[in-house]
């Protein structure tokens, strides 16, 4: 009998990426709440507690319901928001965080979806941090560029729509001033780090795409740690996954620009070491899709992955 998905939140920016991934496959039983119910609790909770798996396209408080709701029930969670992100009985949906990542995945009950920043700022700090070539205590930044899609509806309705009183005009902004961006605590946890990052993300005029930038001085690393040692680190890790392309200093100084567009409608990750060694200075950057690896493509990954177990 092939497994009940429930995607709670179908009609959010997220949900409807899934939506869209999961129609037509026939080795699954995807469900939907009628549009007239999607109101109805006790409608939603039914649907909660006869899925196999249900997929949470939610505010978090919303998605923290939803567990209570169905959670003794047996129905196993892909959570796309923050609010279990960083909860020590959740397993991280990051399948290249380590060689077992995607086995833990797999068997478990409860997984957060990563958020689409933290994803690009994880897959170039994680292994670096695990391997000692970066110090846990590293004064990291992270600078950041998104489509606006990762902004919800709301968003999207004032970039597109140029007419609303509301509308967003600038051609690129940067926001989260306060330095207390909702996806610092799972890149500080997930990436094994021990001071918080200072990380300024921006939005541009673009629906789908991000580049994460993550500069490094080699002179603050571990000892005699050179540009070849962060790169080997990184496509070692790397090595036996199929989502993620690690590119090295040539490769990046044959770059004339890193498009943030560069895998829009993939779910792939590519990682660029760009580097000065004379002057001991890195720029790691992560390419991504905000709604493919960041988000809808790495729920479905996840979800491959509980499906065959």
């Amino acid at each position: 009998m092939a497994p009940k998905i429930f995607i709670d939140g179908e009609h959010g920016t997220t949900g409807l990426q899934i939506v869209t991934r999961l129609s037509g496959r026939t080795d699954i039983d995807l469900m939907s709440m009628p549009a007239e119910q999607r109101r109805d609790a006790d409608v939603r909770k039914a649907f909660l507690r006869d899925a196999d798996i249900a997929i949470l396209c939610l505010p978090d408080d919303a998605a923290r319901e939803a567990v209570a709701l169905a959670a003794d029930a047996g129905t196993r969670f892909i959570d796309a928001s923050t609010a279990h992100r960083t909860a020590p009985d959740w397993v991280f949906g990051f399948a290249e965080l380590d060689p077992d990542q995607a086995g833990r995945i797999a068997k478990a009950q409860f997984v957060s979806n990563p958020g689409c920043y933290s994803t690009g700022a994880i897959s170039l700090l994680a292994p670096l941090v695990a391997r000692g070539i970066l110090p846990a205590d590293y004064p990291v930044t992270i600078n950041a560029v998104s489509g606006y899609t990762g902004g919800g509806k709301q968003m999207i309705a004032q970039m597109e729509d140029a007419s609303r009183d509301d509308a967003i005009t600038a051609p690129h902004f940067a926001y989260a001033l306060t330095l207390a961006h909702k996806h610092v605590p799972e890149i500080v946890v997930r990436g094994g780090l021990a001071r918080k990052p200072v990380f300024t993300p921006a939005v541009g005029r673009f629906a789908q795409g991000m580049l994460v930038n993550v500069p490094l001085h080699l002179d603050l690393m571990a000892d005699g740690v050179t540009v070849d040692a962060i790169f080997t680190a990184l496509s070692e890790h790397y090595a036996a996954s199929d989502v993620v392309e690690v590119a090295g200093p040539t490769d990046a100084a044959a770059s004339i620009r890193l498009d943030p567009e560069e895998l829009k409608g993939s779910d792939r990750l590519k990682l660029y070491v760009c580097a000065n060694e004379d002057a001991g200075q890195v720029n790691l950057v992560a390419s991504l899709d905000n709604l493919g690896k960041g988000a809808s493509g790495a729920a479905v990954q996840n979800l491959d992955l509980m499906i065959r177990g």
